[in-house]
């Protein structure tokens, strides 16, 4: 794993384990958090209209503090599954260099079944 990464996951984890934390951290409980703080980063943005830009020092705060709780949560999660980061990360950029080859997905936003050449059915 990378070093940068174990260094953070380690910090992490010494915060959580000094107070006994770990026994909350299942999967399922873990996977909610995650998508419980990516709503509270999503919150940062909402009734903003156009407004889409985080042009704000108060607004970057925010967002920073929110990305920073998925990103924990994300960490923990990957541990105590015994995942290697790097590697699921690198996984994951690859298959969707299959899904959305750069010369057909190019400026375009469509979903990778538009890039398909088996008639929609690659996953």
């Amino acid at each position: 794993m990378n070093d940068s990464i174990k260094a953070l996951t380690n910090r992490i984890l010494e915060f959580r384990d000094a107070r006994n934390w770990k026994q909350f951290h299942n999967p399922k409980d873990m996977a909610i958090s995650i998508s419980l703080e990516a709503s509270e980063l999503l919150e940062v943005f909402q009734w903003s209209g156009a407004d889409t830009d985080v042009d704000t020092d108060k607004k970057l705060s925010k967002v920073k503090e929110e990305l920073a709780d998925v990103l924990i949560y994300a960490l923990l999660m990957g541990n105590d599954l015994g995942l290697n980061i790097p590697e699921i990360i690198n996984d994951k950029i690859d298959e969707n260099n299959r899904k959305y080859p750069a010369d057909k997905a190019y400026g375009k936003a469509d979903k990778y079944t538009a890039y398909a050449t088996d008639g929609g059915k690659s996953k």
